[in-house]
């Protein structure tokens, strides 16, 4: 019965050191926790296989693949104030069809449905309820007539997927934003006010 009991007693302890581990971890992107300085992060990633197309202050540019998308486009995000990474985004290949960009938001959206469970927001609607034809679709989007955003919350931090627009190119935007280092910063801001 001893032996039941330490037994028991260890299970537990191991249980609970194992959630506190987790809650303590920063948010992953491709296996790499999203932490540390630019400098550091940006070997990081050239390690995964990325080419380093610039780096400032607080950010840096890559390209590479990414989720078997060819030609993406990855940011690396620190704050002005403090040399911490806290957000990494990917920007898909430009589309010039709706078809092809929702096509690649479906994709995307399923792949992280069965990483990280049902979304916990999901918008995917039109300006006023209208939806227009298939042909007009890519007008519209230019316009900012509509909103197509998923949002998963984890533990660790938040992972959004949109389709945007940027002047007149149309993509799919992935970020990933560490809960733990998106904290310290906004600290950090506080202690500024």
């Amino acid at each position: 019965m001893k032996n039941l009991l330490m037994t028991l007693a260890l299970v537990l302890s191991t249980m609970q050191l194992v959630a506190q581990t987790a809650d303590n971890q920063h948010l992953m992107f491709k296996g790499v926790p999203i932490d540390g300085t630019l400098s550091e992060y940006v070997e990081k990633m050239k390690l995964n296989g990325f080419t380093l197309l610039g780096s400032e202050n607080n950010g840096a540019i890559f390209t590479g693949e990414f989720a078997n998308y060819q030609n993406c486009k990855i940011g690396v995000g620190t704050s002005n104030k403090k040399d911490l990474v806290s957000t990494v985004f990917v920007l898909f290949p430009e589309r010039e069809e709706w078809n092809d960009l929702y096509g690649d938001y479906s994709r995307l959206k399923q792949m992280l449905s069965e990483k990280y469970g049902i979304p916990n927001e999901s918008k995917e609607n039109w300006e006023d309820g209208y939806e227009p034809s298939l042909v007009s679709r890519m007008s519209a989007l230019k316009r900012g007539e509509c909103n197509f955003t998923t949002t998963f919350l984890t533990t660790n931090g938040k992972i959004q997927l949109r389709i945007e627009h940027q002047d007149a190119t149309c993509f799919v935007f992935l970020g990933y934003f560490d809960k733990i280092n998106s904290e310290i910063i906004k600290a950090k801001a506080i202690d500024d006010l």
